[in-house]
């Protein structure tokens, strides 16, 4: 996951470079007033969001495979534990059971 995300970044970091200079070049208008680098920002975020879409299709089913097994993991783990304690209360009900019935 930390793989894909790092990917997403940096196709984020070149969008956002590629951006800045297609507006410092003219290529692109620039924002009102203090708002250019919000306007780089926001244009960087909207052209790097369908390029990872497309780009990174296996990474992000890579990722959501090992997500999906270790949910499934501590699924199975938390089933487990719980299972020893359905088995311990049974041990310590019996136990207090024989307890009663010798008394």
């Amino acid at each position: 996951m930390l793989r894909y995300t790092l990917m997403r970044l940096g196709i984020f970091a070149g969008c956002l470079v590629v951006v800045w200079g297609l507006v410092y070049a003219g290529a692109f208008p620039r924002g009102f007033g203090d708002s250019n680098l919000l306007w780089v920002l926001l244009l960087s975020l909207v052209l790097s969001a369908p390029i990872s879409y497309v780009v990174l299709r296996k990474e992000r089913d890579r990722a959501s495979v090992q997500v999906s097994q270790r949910v499934d993991r501590m699924k199975a783990n938390l089933e487990a534990n719980r299972s020893q304690e359905d088995d311990a209360v049974d041990e310590t009900t019996q136990a207090q059971g024989q307890a009663q019935t010798s008394s």
